[in-house]
């Protein structure tokens, strides 16, 4: 596993170029890959307690895909962890005989906790999850669960919250994608959320709000997390950006989902390299 935010950055970085190269080959959902990508990396490669070889330890922790179309993001971190390779990714990815699509599914990679893809349904499984962990006296596996902002509007999602507070669920720990955007427009155009800090918190969440595409600050929030024993649901508003690292992706709904072409591969992979040697050279 990872241990510093640079080793992390650099992972991230490799994450979203193995994203681009498989968007070079077919359609992916990739402004929402790259938007929850730094978050992911940390998720997958720093902090969860995960063992590859025994995908059935009572003891591991969980993870549930709500925001199902995530998939490619989750996959790939999957394989840097070593429950696949990345080639596996490229070849099986939305074939017929492969463990992979567009959306994550459970019937044939194991490593997939629930499969998901009706937006609302993978918060809800998670709180049952995290409650049936308490209920074998588990107190130190945590189950993660990564939803999208426009998935907030699905009222599934807020009876999960309400329950997850109820039953003191603090092994429980909620990660939104919040980059502004869904597959129809601007989510003030289309929802009108408003503030879902304050939602979260009048519910009764522990409720930290931050960048999601700065790996430091992302890191040091997973660090602080309550005790997987304690009483209180934590939730992430991580701040990100759609299309991140890509800038003609970058805040476009247009980039929801896409393939892109060889020659824009090149430039994408060109522009993440050089932003990438940049920030590391002001470290």
């Amino acid at each position: 596993m990872l241990k510093t935010v640079s080793e992390i950055e650099r992972a991230a970085l490799e994450i979203r170029k193995n994203l681009l190269k498989l968007c070079s080959i077919q359609s992916i959902h990739i402004g929402g890959d790259l938007s929850i990508t730094d978050v992911m990396t940390v998720l997958w490669q720093y902090q969860m307690k995960y063992n590859t070889q025994n995908v059935q330890d009572e003891f591991r922790d969980r993870f549930v895909l709500s925001k199902g179309h995530a998939s490619a993001v989750t996959t790939f971190n999957q394989a840097a962890i070593g429950c696949f390779t990345t080639e596996n990714v490229y070849r099986e990815y939305a074939t017929d005989e492969g463990r992979f699509s567009m959306h994550s599914c459970n019937l044939v990679n194991p490593y997939v906790e629930v499969s998901t893809g009706s937006l609302g349904h993978g918060f809800p499984i998670a709180c049952g999850i995290a409650a049936a962990l308490r209920l074998k006296n588990n107190h130190k596996s945590r189950v993660y669960v990564v939803m999208g902002d426009g998935e907030q509007s699905e009222g599934s999602i807020w009876e999960a919250a309400m329950n997850a507070v109820h039953y003191k669920l603090g092994n429980l720990v909620t990660i939104v994608d919040f980059n502004g955007l869904e597959a129809d427009g601007s989510l003030n155009e289309i929802t009108a959320l408003g503030d879902i800090a304050v939602k979260y918190r009048a519910f009764g969440w522990n409720v930290q709000e931050f960048d999601g595409n700065d790996v430091a600050q992302i890191k040091k929030h997973f660090d602080n997390l309550p005790s997987p024993d304690s009483d209180i649901p934590t939730v992430f508003i991580c701040h990100t950006i759609k299309g991140k690292g890509v800038s003609f992706m970058e805040n476009q709904v247009r980039w929801h989902a896409g393939k892109i072409t060889k020659e824009q591969y090149t430039k994408c992979i060109n522009e993440l390299e050089n932003v990438y040697k940049k920030t590391e050279a002001q470290a």
